[in-house]
C-alpha cells in the first residue's frame, strides 16, 4: 500500500502555547482551565502533568491533591489561535495540507516522491524541526504517516510526546489489532455500544468483519467506507453534517451562580450564536436552552418558530423557556448554562415571512448595522441589554471540529489587542 497521509497531532497544545508564552511554566504540570474556580474541570493539561496522572476534565481541587505545585491557567483561545495560524502556515511551508482536523492536528498529502518511506519520514522530521525553530521548542507533536488519513491519525496517537511512526504493509493489520474500537477516530461511545450488541468489542473482531456489516452497523455508506480505510484504501474525509447546530456554552463563575446572572449570560450567549448564525448565511428554526446546577440538577427545553436570525425572536423564544424552568431550579445554585440555535436553514432556502416583510427589511439592517459595529469598534459595543453587566463572560470557547475566529466574536480592537505567538 502506498503512503498518502502524514498526520501531526500537537501534544498538549493548549498547555504547551501557555509554556512557551510564560517561560516559568516550563517543565512544571500545568492544568488549563475555562474559569478560575476550584469547582471547575481542566479542559487541557500538560505532558508533565500528564505523568504525574492528571486527566483531562478532573476538577480543579482533585487536580491540585493529586498534582502538589500544579499550575493552573485561565484558558487564552485567541492566543491558542494564532498559534495554530502560525503553525499550519509552517507546515503547509513543507507539506501541502489536506485537511484541518482540529486545532491541534492536520493531516497533510504525501504524492509523487514523498510517499517512499525515507522521504516521507525525512519531510515529518523537516516539519518537527521548523515548528521548533520558528514556533517554539515548547510546542511538541506526535507525526503519523500511512496509507490514508484515518491510519495516519491512527498512528499519530501510538507514541506520544514526540513520536513518529509509520504504518506500512508489515505494519497493517498487525499494530491496528492491538488498539481497542474506541480508539479508531470516529468511533464514539454510542457506535461503541452498538458494536457490542452485535458481538463486535475487538479490533480483530472489528477488522475482520464484512463491508455489508459495518455499513448495517454505521446505518449506511460511512460503515463500507470505514472497512476501506481500516484495510489501507484511500477515502474521503468524515465531513461533520452542516448546519446541524450552532450554539455556546459557559460554566459559570463563582460569584454569577444565582437565576439573574444565569438568565443575563444565556442571553449573551444568545446573542453571539446569533451573530455566527447571521456570519455563515443560516437561518435557525428553534432554539434549546439548558441549565445544570451545582447539586447535579438539570433543566432543558426547546422551542420552535419560523426561520429567523432575528435576535429579538431569539430574545423573545429565551424569556418564554425561561418562564417555564422548573421552580426548584436554583436549589443547588445553577453551574453550566448554553444555548443551541437548531433546525439550521441556509439562505437560498429560507422563505421570508409574508405577514411582517417590512419588520423583517428594518430588522436585517439592525442587525447587519450591530454586526458592522462589533467588527469594527469591538466586540460588546452594542448589544442587546438581556446581556447588561455579563459581556465580559462567555468568552470564546475551541471546540473540538470548529476554531473560532477572534475577528468575529473575541478580539477587543477597541483596545488594539491582539495576541500573537512569542517567536
Amino acid at each position: 500500500m502506498p503512503l498518502r497521509a502524514l498526520t501531526v497531532d500537537f501534544n498538549s497544545y493548549f498547555a504547551s502555547v501557555e509554556q512557551q508564552e510564560r517561560p516559568a511554566l516550563r517543565g512544571r504540570p500545568v492544568g488549563i482551565v475555562p474559569v478560575m474556580a476550584e469547582t471547575t474541570g481542566c479542559i487541557a493539561v500538560s505532558i508533565e502533568a500528564k505523568r504525574l496522572g492528571l486527566v483531562r476534565n478532573m476538577r480543579v481541587a482533585e487536580a491540585r491533591r493529586l498534582v502538589p505545585g500544579l499550575q493552573i491557567v485561565e484558558a487564552r483561545p485567541e492566543l491558542y489561535i494564532s498559534y495554530h495560524r502560525r503553525l499550519v502556515e509552517i507546515i503547509e511551508s513543507c507539506l501541502h495540507i489536506v485537511k484541518v482536523q482540529s486545532i491541534d492536528e492536520v493531516t497533510c498529502e504525501l504524492s509523487g516522491s514523498w510517499a517512499e518511506r525515507v522521504r516521507a519520514e525525512a519531510v515529518a522530521r523537516q516539519i518537527r524541526e521548523k515548528i521548533s525553530r520558528e514556533a517554539g521548542p515548547c510546542l511538541r507533536c506526535s507525526i503519523g504517516i500511512a496509507p490514508n488519513w484515518l491510519l495516519a491519525k491512527v498512528a499519530s496517537d501510538m507514541e506520544k510526546p514526540d513520536g513518529l511512526v509509520v504504518l506500512d504493509d508489515a505494519d497493517v493489520p498487525a499494530r491496528l489489532l492491538r488498539l481497542k474500537p474506541g480508539d479508531i477516530s470516529g468511533i464514539g461511545p454510542n457506535l461503541q455500544r452498538r458494536l457490542e450488541e452485535h458481538g463486535i468489542r475487538t479490533m480483530e473482531q472489528l477488522y475482520a468483519a464484512t463491508k455489508a456489516e459495518l455499513r448495517g452497523l454505521w446505518r449506511g455508506v460511512v460503515g463500507e467506507r470505514m472497512w476501506r480505510l481500516l484495510h489501507g484504501e484511500d477515502q474521503p474525509f468524515f465531513e461533520q453534517e452542516e448546519g446541524q447546530t450552532i450554539g455556546h456554552g459557559q460554566v459559570l463563575p463563582p460569584a454569577q451562580r444565582n437565576e439573574t446572572s444565569a438568565l443575563a449570560v444565556l442571553h449573551r450567549l444568545l446573542q453571539k450564536a446569533a451573530l455566527r448564525l447571521r456570519d455563515s448565511g443560516l437561518y435557525a428554526g428553534a432554539l434549546h436552552v439548558s441549565v445544570s446546577g451545582t447539586a447535579g440538577e438539570g433543566w432543558g427545553d426547546g422551542l420552535s418558530f419560523n426561520e429567523t436570525q432575528d435576535t429579538l425572536e431569539f430574545t423573545h423564544a429565551l424569556n418564554q423557556l425561561w418562564t417555564r424552568r422548573p421552580a426548584g431550579l436554583a436549589a443547588g445554585r445553577p453551574l453550566k448554562v448554553g444555548v443551541r440555535l437548531l433546525r439550521l436553514l441556509r439562505s437560498e432556502a429560507h422563505t421570508p415571512d409574508l405577514f411582517a416583510p417590512a419588520r423583517e427589511r428594518t430588522r436585517d439592517r439592525l442587525f447587519t448595522a450591530m454586526d458592522t459595529l462589533n467588527r469594527t469598534f469591538g466586540k460588546n459595543s452594542v448589544y442587546f441589554g438581556g446581556a447588561h453587566g455579563v459581556t465580559d463572560f462567555a468568552p470564546m470557547r475551541i471546540a473540538f471540529t470548529r476554531i473560532p475566529r477572534p475577528e468575529l466574536e473575541e478580539i477587543d480592537a477597541s483596545r488594539g489587542r491582539r495576541l500573537r505567538p512569542k517567536k
